[in-house]
């Protein structure tokens, strides 16, 4: 069974809570160290970014992170490299974020072997279109047995979703809104309203929110409108103030206390 289906199944009564950083940032070689501290610190996945110089979806937080992991020399080829001398400690699924464009021009299969030869379980490309998705990337997926993980948003519509749920394994991403990246103190009406629309849908596949959750109330809304949260750009900026992974998580956990 892929990681990514495995960790759903063993924990149907558990919410679980993913962290993403960017490759690359703070420092070339940090990509081992946040990724091994943050499974002993008991993340129940990891969303590894592939630092681009356009990144559409993010805000300044990843934007910045981006900018300094390519200064640093971050590529694909130097992160699978890092990623395949750990893979025998790494026990937790590890998927890549990144846009189309890097990972084109790496080439899709050349693409979805490295993922195998370095233990990654499936990758988020937020903007893959969904018909490429179905002719050109699924079917080499599928032979490597890896998940694409598709995103949706409020403007989503109930017909995409579907779609979407049919044709995809792993885990549905719920954007929060339809914004960039970045942290908010809490989630309105409309964005709860959302939330319940998906809920009440009652997909095939597992849901996690992201974007936005930095505090307890963030984190709790997510919690409760699916099995967890992921967290992005408040660790990110905690990775670059401290420079320490331990560190960083120390804070972050403390922030979602309040």
């Amino acid at each position: 069974m892929n990681p990514i289906d495995n960790i759903f199944s063993e924990n149907t009564n558990r919410k679980l809570l993913s962290l993403y950083f960017c490759a690359g940032a703070p420092t070339l070689d940090f990509t081992a160290d946040v990724i091994l501290t943050l499974q002993r610190r008991g993340i129940d996945f990891i969303e590894v970014g592939i630092p681009f110089s356009d990144p559409l979806a993010d805000g300044p937080v990843i934007q910045a992170a981006a900018t300094k992991a390519l200064r640093n020399g971050m590529t694909l080829s130097i992160l699978f490299r890092q990623l395949e001398a750990i893979k025998a400690s790494v026990h937790i699924p590890l998927i890549l974020m990144g846009y189309l464009n890097p990972i084109l021009h790496f080439g899709i299969e050349a693409f979805c072997q490295a993922c195998v030869r370095s233990g990654v379980s499936g990758m988020i490309i937020p903007d893959l279109p969904f018909d490429d998705y179905l002719a050109e990337v699924k079917p080499v997926a599928d032979r490597y047995d890896l998940r694409v993980i598709m995103l949706i948003t409020p403007e989503t519509s109930d017909q995409r979703i579907r779609l979407i749920d049919v044709n995809t394994q792993g885990f549905i991403y719920m954007v929060s809104s339809a914004a960039i990246t970045g942290a908010q103190r809490s989630f309105d009406q409309q964005k709860q309203a959302y939330f319940r629309r998906i809920d009440a849908m009652h997909l095939r596949n597992p849901r996690m929110i992201g974007f936005g959750i930095s505090n307890r109330q963030t984190l709790e809304a997510a919690q409760a409108a699916a099995q967890g949260a992921i967290i992005g750009s408040r660790f990110v900026q905690l990775l670059d103030q401290t420079g320490n992974a331990d560190q960083a998580l120390d804070q972050l956990f403390e922030a979602l206390k309040s």
